[in-house]
Order: C-alpha cells, then structure tokens, then sequence
C-alpha cells in the first residue's frame, strides 16, 4: 500500500511515537523510510555572531542526536531510515518535502514542541494536514 513514507521528527515525545509508527509501516509495506526535522529559527536578537553560531551548532548537533537515535530504532526492525536536517517554517518544509519527494504517506506527532504556541495560532499538525498531497498519518 505504502511505497514511500516521510516522518517528521522534532525530537518531541509525539514525535517519537510518529518514528514507531512509521519504522512499523515501513517494516510492514517494505517501504522507503525517510525523516524530515526542521531547525528551529534563531535568535532574533543575538548579541554577537558568535552567539548565533553557538545557537545553530547546539541546534544541529540536537537534532543530529534525534536523528541518529531515530535511525538505530529503525535498524533494530531491518528498516534503513535516511534522514535529513533543513532549515525553514516546519509547515513549509514538510510540505514542499512532500510534493518533491513523491510520499505515499505522512507520519506527524499530534503535538511537537511547540504545544502552547499552537493552541494560540493553530495547529501545526492540522495546517501540514490539510496542505500535505499525500495520505497523512497523526499520532498521538
């Protein structure tokens, strides 16, 4: 049913729930597994640049850790999980990963890290839902 299936990962506890889910369906299907994390926006205000290069290189290596742990989880159910880490607006990125790559299905945590900030401006989950062009997957 799935040939090819995108899970975003932000390193959130819904976001681990996703991977599981997705490494599952992967095993499941024989399919392609892929795992998109956006990086977080920087510091408006840094005081140096060498504040902001701290912030990316704290961010990056977050999100490497996230990443690999994500890969080995993968490995122990004999799915190969190929990752990559792109900076932007989560939604933007997810989506345009979508149409770019060809998925099948989208497999998104209900909530990432972000959980107050989406009760006040909307659901970053609902938004990536309704513009995603393939099947999407929200796990709770």
């Amino acid at each position: 049913m799935f040939r090819k299936i995108l899970v975003a990962n932000d390193g959130s506890d819904h976001a681990r729930k996703a991977v599981v889910a997705a490494i599952d369906l992967a095993a499941t299907y024989g399919a392609e597994l892929h795992s998109i994390s956006v990086e977080e926006g920087l510091p408006k205000y840094a005081g140096t640049i060498d504040e902001v290069d701290e912030i990316k290189r704290q961010l990056n290596g977050a999100m490497r850790a996230v990443n690999e742990d994500a890969a080995a989880l993968a490995r122990e159910s004999g799915v190969e999980l190929q990752w990559e880490v792109v900076p932007g607006h989560e939604v933007e990125v997810i989506v345009t990963k979508c149409k770019e790559g060809g998925y099948d299905l989208l497999v998104i945590g209900f909530m990432g890290h972000s959980a107050v900030f989406g009760r006040i401006w909307g659901s970053t989950s609902q938004n990536i839902t309704r513009l995603a062009p393939c099947s999407v997957l929200i796990v709770k």
